[in-house]
């Protein structure tokens, strides 16, 4: 007999009293579910699973015909039905292998078990046949097979109850069995039962929501229906038809209360214990399936007895289920209709899901912004909820940017009146109604206070807004009006902001894609995309051609403003301007930046001028003529007032007046910015800078801008003549000539390192720096060779002078930069400024030594500030060690024990030869040989002989010298050696022994019998090099050595190894027959990886665990608030990762009457029950050091 059949009479069915109701007296009460009769009676047939035929005509069981996916899910249950109606035990004994194959295990039910057996003995049979070696199960596998394993699995037994609605799941047989069985796998040790039962289970119990729905609607229509029958006249009422009406509705009646029973077994017994199983994946998968009996059937599950496990699960530590708990409300709160349902979960719960919008998971922090949009319709949010979301429009993360853009656009854009919209806007004699909604996201721009990110603000309103957006019409009547008020505190910001939006709008849809920084990169647009694309670029084109001048003749005065519209011909079509017949606006607009020009001294201005005609100079354009004409004019008048300035400043000399250093410095100031971008070489203007630049040194009165400007300018002049070379075929005499001027720029930057101004110093390295690279060995490269005589290489003292001004400007004292700027208001950004600056100094000399410009020891002085400087330029620093022991292992590591080796003279200087070894200052230098070492990486031999060379020279130099008082005295620089042990780690076995027979020979007899501390450092570097020389032990290797085999003890790898020692005897006397270099042996056979790989004790796990805090809306809040659940206990999470050490806390309460599924569900109460771990899980594991012992021990495959 099953454990829920009845014992009483056949024709009764079993109902659970209601709470607050006693069990009718013929009625017994369901027994528990942990409770297991004997299964099924003998069968008659091969218990391994139901007979079908597979294409060979192989009996396959009911296991793989699903994972096949070949049949129709239908015909396979109806299959199973058939079988069932035939012999009911046979056929369940196949559903139960079934659950058990899907489960992974290997092992089969017999037939004897199946008579025999209780549950709980069937699963113990069971885990003891799984197969422990591997963790993956059906579920987990990963592959295209699998994944369709897992919905097919689902659907399989959605179809089973959908099928057997009618009939078999009311024989008190077949569901009683199946869920008693899901119940106890449930509850197993076991992940993969777990994991499948639960998932099994609660597609069960959804099949059988939708059941007790359709039994719902059915109960009501027959209720209609009587209703209707009974109130018609006497004469005309079907006595019969009641009666029939009446046996209908009993029946459903009791149909319905066996589907609660059913229900309530798999809520009590399955779900209130694994919604918070150790296993994210099964909680996840509980979370998801109650949010669809919540929507499915909202009047029984759509309350706060269910949503309040929801709620619970929203603070999980996992972000798969924080993720699930957001989807399965966002499929309740996009129902309007639910609203006055969810109204006091939202009140609980509204904080926390605000907070989520920050989560450190982007993906649920994407979904926590989309379900606060739709709680926005509920007006449920305050100002400073809707605030919170409001920023993350600003997030570097996209998809996190674009829900919030769709909450700004539903609350800010939606809520307005279209008709009078359009009557204020012809009234206004607007051409377009959205004149209010851009003054509004304008208003938002500027009260955001992040108005350098306005294209991030565009691309996140892009897909939610993109119509109001690409509104250019209405933006430029806007910027074209009167300066108009929006607010009382906003006063003249408002054009900048609209016009700083139009341009990137009118980006976003030229580029069709997110701004730099928002984004992996370009993605290949769709056809539909592009044709998009092509679309708004000839409507924005067509519009600005005419619009543009208009704009620049009203803001020509205005720097920022004139900078920003100047960015948008880059983004015309062109070729509009000769079709369209439209070369009238391109004269307004030459006309308008040639003004612009001689307006503006701005470099901001002056460089976007001089990008523009570059644009619009294009050879492929018929325009190019045009705007050729024009800028030679232009630049013609530039020059001519250039020279002539230039020789009045120069003979007017010291009694130069402040008009004179203007003309040159404002004529020189727009010359360089057009000579970065046009060829100006046939004005010639290299000349005068560069007797600008000699007047300043012989004279040293030259202003420092006129100065940094003609290095600039001068620094154009020799790139652009260099690119006439390289793209032509230069004689001999051409490469002399510019061979003569590069040369002698070179001496003049030199020579401008020694300025008093540090604006021209730092102008001289940088320039230094670039044309040291670009003239540099790799010139020739890629059939150049006739380029040699252009290659400079610079001598040491230039390389010496580099190196000082970096030392000097670079790795300065944190006082020394606030002096530099101290009294400015700005502090803060300039001192970032200034960090930016020197970072680009740093990084420019990096160059020189990574390209092998400069000599590499000269890093050494780079290296040392690796710690001191690791906020700033840390990564700098980083990726010049990467870059450099690329180039050069050997002579990289002799750098870096350089580096240590001048922090080490530095200390012994300024403290004495007697050192504090405990100082922080002996800490830093060790702190930074460990952070080195670190650099070498795991695979030891390729860099053997690198690490050996830098413990041959750390030796050398820790005995260089001799103690004056005598031999008995340690050298001065003994205690190197302490800082030199953080490198033994990085040495091979073999090694080791060769470096301390290297290290003997520098040791007297005496030296080796000191035990005194002053002789620690040598005492603590030999055992480093003593530890594991004698042991068989090995590194973690590139190769085959980190195969899965390298990870398994093998006890027949230790004769080889054995024998390996003797060869390596044979070859360690060849190290120290060199004196220049220590050199290492030929690479040896690795030996295998030996090691046992412990799972982590889930108590060490657990301490590192922060403590949750009771927030409100938080579980213990929610556990307390009166009215919601005052009998029911608090969930505990914190044993996701319970720990113990001797025996298992009782974390249990015995099973009092625990909720009970009513439709429409009544008072409730939950139970809390005992989370027993998975042994087969490493984060659930838990055990005592007994059982830890004896699992090291017999290993857990005995275990």
């Amino acid at each position: 007999m099953s454990e829920l059949d009845d014992p009483g009479d056949g024709k009764s069915k079993k109902k659970r009293g209601r709470p607050g109701r006693p069990p009718a007296p013929n009625k017994k009460p369901r027994k528990s579910p942990l409770e297991k009769c004997p299964m099924g009676v003998q069968r008659g047939r091969k218990a391994n699973g139901m007979a079908q035929q597979n294409g060979e005509g192989d009996p396959v069981t009911l296991f793989e015909v699903v994972k096949q996916g070949k049949s129709a899910m239908q015909s396979v249950v109806d299959d199973w039905i058939e079988s069932y109606k035939q012999d009911r035990d046979l056929a369940l004994l196949d559903l139960i292998n079934f659950f058990i194959q899907c489960s992974g295990c290997k092992g089969t039910v017999r037939i004897e078990m199946f008579r025999n057996m209780q549950n709980a003995e069937i699963i113990r049979k069971m885990t003891e046949e799984f197969d422990e070696d591997s963790g993956d199960y059906p579920l987990t596998i990963s592959g295209p097979l699998w994944k369709k394993f897992r919905y097919n699995f689902s659907e399989f037994i959605c179809v089973l109850i959908r099928q057997c609605q009618y009939s078999i799941i009311y024989d008190e047989y077949m569901m009683d069995t199946v869920i008693s069985l899901l119940t106890g796998l449930s509850d197993s040790q076991v992940r993969a039962f777990r994991h499948t039962s639960t998932l099994a289970a609660m597609k069960l119990m959804t099949a059988l929501v939708n059941v007790a729905l359709n039994l719902s609607i059915n109960q009501d229509n027959t209720q209609r229906q009587y209703e209707a029958e009974r109130n018609k006249m006497v004469g005309k009422r079907a006595n019969e038809k009641l009666e029939l009406l009446l046996q209908r509705r009993k029946e459903l009646q009791e149909n319905q209360d066996e589907i609660e029973n059913m229900m309530n077994s798999i809520f009590k017994g399955i779900f209130v214990h694994r919604y918070r199983d150790a296993i994210a994946e099964i909680r996840a998968i509980c979370i998801e399936e109650i949010g669809v009996w919540m929507k499915m059937y909202s009047d029984a599950f759509l309350n706060d007895s269910y949503l309040k496990y929801v709620g619970w699960t929203l603070h999980d530590r996992q972000g798969e289920v924080r993720l699930k708990c957001l989807k399965a409300l966002q499929n309740l709160y996009t129902n309007r209709e639910l609203f006055p349902k969810l109204e006091l979960f939202t009140n609980r719960f509204k904080d926390r899901i605000v907070s989520m919008t920050l989560d450190k998971e982007y993906d649920v922090a994407v979904e926590a912004i989309r379900l606060v949009t739709l709680i926005l319709h509920e007006d449920a949010l305050s100002n400073e909820d809707c605030e919170n979301v409001y920023h993350l429009v600003y997030s570097a993360h996209r998809p996190v940017a674009v829900a919030a853009g769709e909450f700004l656009h539903r609350k800010l854009f939606s809520r307005h009146d279209p008709q009078a919209e359009e009557a204020l806007a012809k009234r206004r004699g607007r051409s377009s109604p959205n004149g209010n909604l851009i003054r509004m996201l304008v208003l938002f721009f500027l009260e955001s206070e992040l108005h350098e990110h306005a294209a991030y603000l565009v691309d996140s309103l892009w897909e939610s807004s993109q119509e109001l957006l690409k509104d250019w019409e209405c933006m430029t009547e806007l910027l074209l009006e009167e300066p108009i008020i929006i607010d009382r505190n906003q006063t003249g910001d408002w054009g900048y902001a609209l016009i700083e939006l139009t341009v990137c709008t009118i980006r976003q849809a030229a580029e069709a894609h997110p701004p730099v920084g928002r984004g992996t990169g370009k993605r290949v647009l769709t056809a539909k995309e592009r044709k998009t694309q092509i679309d708004d670029k000839n409507k924005l084109t067509e519009h600005f051609i005419m619009a543009l001048p208009m704009l620049l003749s009203k803001y020509q005065t205005d720097a920022e403003k004139v900078a920003n519209l100047l960015q948008i011909p880059q983004y015309f079509d062109l070729d509009v301007y000769s079709a369209g017949r439209m070369e009238k606006h391109l004269d307004a607009l030459l006309k308008q930046i040639k003004f612009v020009v001689e307006k503006h001294t701005d470099t901001e201005v002056l460089e976007a001028c001089s990008k523009t005609y570059s644009i619009l100079c294009s050879e492929e354009y018929t325009i190019m003529n045009r705007v050729d004409i024009s800028r030679s004019q232009l630049i013609d008048d530039l020059a001519d007032r250039f020279n002539h300035s230039v020789e009045e400043l120069l003979q007017a000399g010291e009694e130069a007046d402040d008009d004179d250093i203007y003309n040159v410095l404002s004529t020189l100031k727009k010359l360089t910015a057009f000579h970065n971008a046009h060829d100006l070489t046939k004005w010639d203007l290299f000349g005068n800078c560069y007797r600008l630049l000699r007047t300043g040194i012989e004279q040293g009165s030259m202003p420092e801008q006129i100065a940094v400007q003609a290095l600039q300018c001068s620094h154009y002049s020799i790139l652009w003549q260099l690119v006439k070379i390289t793209e032509g075929a230069p004689s001999k005499d051409d490469l002399l000539a510019l061979r003569r001027v590069v040369k002698s720029f070179l001496a003049m930057c030199q020579q401008c390192l020694s300025n008093v101004n540090t604006p021209v110093k730092e102008q001289a390295f940088m320039l230094l720096c670039d044309l040291l690279m670009i003239f540099s060995h790799q010139l020739t490269t890629g059939s150049r060779e006739g380029l040699q005589p252009l290659v400079f290489n610079p001598d040491s003292s230039l390389q010496n002078e580099l190196l000082n001004f970096i030392l000097d400007h670079v790795f300065i004292d944190q006082d020394d930069e606030n002096q530099s700027i101290e009294g400015d208001e700005e502090d803060e950004a300039n001192k970032i400024e200034a960090l930016h600056k020197r970072r680009n100094l740093l990084a420019a000399f990096s160059k020189l030594i990574i390209y092998d410009i400069v000599d590499m020891p000269a890093a050494a002085d780079i290296f040392k500030h690796y710690m001191k400087y690791y906020n700033d330029y840390g990564d700098i620093i980083k990726e010049t060690l990467s870059k450099t022991r690329q180039t050069d292992k050997i002579l990289c590591a002799k750098t870096l024990i350089l580096s240590l080796q001048q922090l080490f003279n530095e200390l012994i200087q300024d403290q004495g030869p007697n050192l504090d070894r405990t100082s922080s200052h002996v800490s830093g230098i060790k702190e930074l040989a460990r952070r080195f070492a670190l650099t070498f990486g795991l695979d030891q031999i390729k860099t053997r002989e690198a690490v050996a060379t830098l413990h041959k020279d750390g030796i050398e130099f820790a005995f260089k010298y001799q103690n004056p008082k005598g031999p008995e005295y340690p050298p001065p620089n003994l205690a190197f050696l302490e800082v030199l042990c953080e490198f033994s780690s990085k040495l091979l076995r073999q090694d080791k022994k060769t470096v301390h027979s290297y290290l003997e020979k520098f040791m007297t007899e005496q030296m080796m019998e000191r035990r005194e501390d002053i002789w620690l450092p040598l005492i603590s570097y030999r055992n480093s090099l003593l530890t594991g020389g004698d042991e068989d032990r090995m590194s973690i290797t590139s190769g085959s050595s980190s195969s899965k085999a390298g990870s398994i003890r093998s006890k027949k790898g230790r004769p080889a190894m054995h024998k390996k020692r003797i060869e390596e005897e044979s070859v360690e006397s060849s190290w120290m027959m060199r004196s220049d270099t220590l050199q290492t042996p030929g690479a040896l056979q690795t030996p295998q990886l030996t090691s046992t790989v412990l799972r982590e004790n889930p108590r060490q796990a657990a301490e590192h665990l922060p403590e949750q805090n009771s927030e409100p809306g938080s579980e213990s809040d929610y556990v307390h608030k009166r009215g919601l659940m005052e009998d029911d206990a608090e969930p505990i999470f914190e044993d996701v990762m319970m720990s113990s050490r001797g025996q298992l806390e009782d974390m249990s309460e015995e099973f009092e009457d625990t909720m009970v599924i009513d439709l429409p569900p009544s008072r409730n109460r939950r139970e809390r029950a005992e989370l027993r771990p998975d042994f087969f899980d490493s984060a659930a594991m838990i055990e005592d050091e007994d059982c830890w012992n004896k699992c090291i021990y017999m290993g857990w495959d005995q275990f």
